[in-house]
This record gives C-alpha cells, structure tokens and sequence, in this order.
C-alpha cells in the first residue's frame, strides 16, 4: 500500500460490532453490565444516550445512580473546566484545597443537623465499598468491638469486609437481621405486623444473653434496598432500629451511596423517617458522574490515629468539583422533592400497569429508585404465609406500637411502599427472573436501558436522572409498558440470558433537557 494511500475505512456497524468482539475477548469474565447492554456509548446529554450504531436509549440505569444531573450536565462540564483552567493540581492526596474545601461546605450543608454542626469527614478511595469498610474500621475502633449487624437482601460493595456485611455472604464475623417488606415479607403477613415482628426479633436478640450475639460495633442499614430489590425501610420501623441501637451504644450505620442526593424525594434517605445516624457512607452521586466517596461521622467517634485508613486516590479534585456543583444544583433547584412528586406519579401509573398483567408481583419505591418485581403467575403461590399482606395491616386509626419505647413501627412514609397484585391467601407467587430479562430486552428493543436486581434477579429497576422532564417521563413509562406487553402477552417467548440483540430499528429518545 502506498504511503500515501489511506487504510479502508470500516462502517459504523463493523466498528461497533468489532468494539464488543474484543471487549468480550480481552476484558475479565466478571464484566456485568456489558452482557446484558451490548451497546457502545459514544455521546450522552442529560436522559440520552447515543450508541456506536447511531442509535439513541433513554438511560434509566444512570451510572448505576451515580448521574444525579443526567450525562454531562452544563454545571458539572463548566466546574471540570475551571478546576483544569486553573493550572489546580488534580492529586493531592488528602492535602487541603479551595476546591476539597468548598466540596466539604456544600456536603455539610445538606447533612442532618447534628453531623452539619460537628460531624467529621473522612476521604476515602474513590468507591462506596471502601467508604462502607472505612465506615466499619471506624466503628470497631471506636467501640473496641468487633462484631456487625446487617440485614438480609443488603447490598454494599465487593470487597471482602462489604461483601461480608451484604445478603448471601457465607459464614462471617456479621449477624442478619429481617429488613422488612411486603411481597415477601419473612414473617409472611407484611405490613405493620411485619415490621414490627422484624424489629422485635432484632430487640430479641440483642437482649437475649442465650442469643449467641455479642454487643457488635455497628449497625448498617440501607433506607432503601437497591440491589436487594428497591425496598423501602418503614419510617417507624427505621426509627426503632434508631432507638434501640442508640440506647444499647451500638453505632448506626447508614449507607447513602446510592439513595443520597435526592434520589429517593429527600435529600439523604435518612430524612424520610427523621432519624440521624452515627456514621453515613456516601458516594456514586456525590462525585457529580466521578468517581469519590467519603463517611461522615459523628465527632466522638473520630479517635483514628493517623493514617488509620488511607489511600492513593482520595483527594480526587475533578470529581470534588463536580461533585459540589451537582450538590449545589440539586438544593438550590429543589430536585429531591421534584424527584418525591415525579416519582409518585411514574409509581401511581406503573401500578396501574401492574393491574392488567399477573405477572406483575409489585410496584413499591421511593422518589426516582423505582422497582417492577416479575413472577410466575402460572406456577402459583407456595405455603409461604397463612395471611396476604392484608392479613398483617392495622384496620383501625391507630399505629401500631413497639413493644418498648412506644414508636410507631409502620407510618405514612415518603416512600411510598409498593403495591401490585400483592401476595395472596398462599403467599407470593414465585420470582420470575427470565420473565425480568425478557422485559429488559423489550426495553432495549425500544430503546430504553433498565437494570435488574433483587432477589433471583427479578425486579426491573428504573434509576432516570433528577432533571428529567415530565415529558421524557412518560417516554420512559411508554417504552417500558410496551415492553411489558410484549414480554408478557399469551404465548410470548422468554428468552434465556445469554444477551440481548440490539434494537431493530432506531427510534429517537427525545430531546435531553439540559437540567
């Protein structure tokens, strides 16, 4: 060939299709999101994503909530190129800088009034699973202690301490507890006999010397259950973890990272139900799409020598100015309670949906972190329970009552727990995995990214941005409805999980808004 003789040049297709041959041949065998998303991402602003192929998604995955403002928001773009336009350096490790000082001021700024007037932060490596093992590091040091509580279906990172704490670990150094929820509930009456029937157990065996369980450095608890399947923490029964932790001296945890910065139609998740714990882990959103994450902590507990906990990677300042800048925009435009009033209406319309099809189980959420669990209406229910969830629900104007300190234990919550079919006379219906995945392919078919989660991975998850817009909204839920359709009409094949094809035809996603 020539030197002047330019190679040929490959068609958008072959290039695509050749960007996920050698991402499948070289990258590790772990590789999650790329087996069930075969899409290569070239352009993105706000709700939309442009692929490879030239054809464009409505992205309800949302960097897995790390894109509170969407992709490439202005004022996110506009404090990156400051920070670079400054000549700033961009690693300092946890050295002091204008731009690290004004991410702390707009963090405390939003925090529960007891950790904004005197809490402490510490930087940790940039991922939520390092916050939440400095978050225990710090508790077992404070207390002396060594033991943690966590509760089943939790999910807080990959590495081995986190691991630990989460739903399915093997035998560990951490006592499960019941969290709480409707559909399948463990006690098998949902409701607020479920939930209260969770926190006594958790009273139980904290004061039974014969439990097994020692005094434990901590408690951790996600408001909401993201992986677990969007489950929302009762607001009573979340302050009555509150209490009796707080009266036993044992620090609460709680983990942010993925229902903070509005997500949920509150700022933290936390200030649904009032409660201020002892320690917060945060990160995904907090970074502004970059990677960071930090604990805050209550100032008595802050007896770390130091370098107790370090790392490289902690003074990231790209992702502290984004991250303030999301912040910023998120309080001062109001998005959380934008989220709280958006996401009643996408839950009110899903459950309307989950009306005309069985193999809707529930529809349960809090603000835009919103969950569609699919079952198998044909396999019927098992002898799961005695009583629906309407068997454990108070008919009477009075709250039900822990058997201590008085606190009601289920309560009008901003959340908005679920509803669908809900679990009959024999108790829920079986999980319906392939049905999920069916649903997530309709929607890819469509040009829709959803994510699945939960128990057996059967919940469709839906994560959009704050700022999108009512219209784009109902984009989402046309898309997602047809999907449904098509995934669950008599006769309908279900496919098995080995991938999805690509759409077959490209449909516009709408115009992103710039919020």
């Amino acid at each position: 060939m020539a030197l002047t003789q330019l190679p040929p040049v490959a068609s958008p297709a072959a290039a695509y299709e050749g960007i996920l041959r050698r991402q499948s041949s070289r990258e590790s065998a772990a590789r999650t999101y790329a087996r069930s998303l075969p899409i290569v991402p070239v352009r993105a602003r706000g709700l939309t994503i442009e692929g490879a192929d030239g054809r464009r998604y409505l992205d309800c995955l949302s960097g897995a909530g790390s894109l509170a403002l969407g992709h490439n928001h202005p004022v996110v773009l506009e404090a990156i190129r400051s920070v670079l336009d400054s000549g700033a350096p961009l690693h300092v490790l946890d050295l002091a800088t204008p731009v690290k000082d004004a991410f702390t001021d707009e963090l405390f700024a939003t925090l529960p009034r007891g950790l904004a007037a005197s809490g402490r932060i510490q930087f940790c490596s940039p991922a939520g699973t390092d916050a939440v093992e400095a978050a225990f590091k710090l508790v077992r040091t404070a207390t002396g202690r060594d033991g943690l509580l966590a509760f089943t279906g939790a999910y807080h990172g990959m590495t081995e301490g986190a691991l630990a704490a989460s739903g399915g670990a093997p035998g560990v150094r951490v006592t499960r507890l019941p969290y709480p929820q409707d559909y399948r509930c463990p006690y098998g009456i949902g409701g607020e006999n479920g939930a209260r029937l969770a926190a006594r157990w958790t009273e139980s065996l904290l004061d039974d010397p014969k439990s097994g369980v020692r005094r434990p450095a901590g408690m951790i608890v996600e408001p909401v259950q993201g992986e677990g399947g969007v489950l929302p923490a009762p607001d009573g029964w979340l302050r009555r973890m509150r209490e009796l932790t707080e009266a036993r001296s044992i620090p609460l945890i709680a983990d942010e990272v993925q229902t903070g910065v509005g997500r949920t139609g509150a700022f933290w998740a936390v200030g649904h139900s009032g409660i201020e714990p002892d320690v917060m882990v945060l990160s995904k959103a907090i970074g502004g799409s970059l990677p960071l994450a930090v604990i805050v902590y209550r100032d008595d507990l802050d007896v770390w020598q130091p370098g107790d906990h370090a790392g490289t990677f902690r003074g990231n300042q790209l992702a502290m100015a984004a991250g303030a800048a999301t912040l910023r925009y998120v309080r001062e435009n109001g998005l959380a309670a934008r989220a709280a009033t958006l996401g009643g209406r996408m839950l009110d319309r899903l459950r309307r949906l989950a009306g005309e099809y069985d193999c809707i189980g529930e529809v349960r959420g809090a603000g835009l972190m919103i969950g569609i669990e699919f079952v198998d209406p044909e396999q019927g229910a098992g002898a799961f329970a005695e009583g629906g969830r309407g068997a454990g629900d108070a008919t009477g104007p009075e709250e039900s009552h822990g058997p201590a300190h008085g606190t009601p234990i289920s309560s009008p919550s901003a959340s908005q727990p679920g509803t669908g079919h809900g679990p009959g006379a024999e108790g829920p219906l079986p999980a319906s995995p392939a049905r999920a995945v069916a649903v997530q392919q309709e929607c890819l078919r469509r040009g829709l990214i959803v994510e699945l989660g939960g128990r057996h991975s059967c919940v469709v998850r839906l994560l959009p941005p704050l700022t999108i817009t009512d219209e784009q909204a109902e984009a989402v839920l046309d898309r997602l409805s047809d999907a449904v359709a098509a995934a669950c009409r008599p006769g309908s094949r279900i496919p098995g999980t080995a991938g999805i094809p690509a759409p077959s035809t490209p449909k516009e996603a709408g115009a992103a808004s710039p919020a």
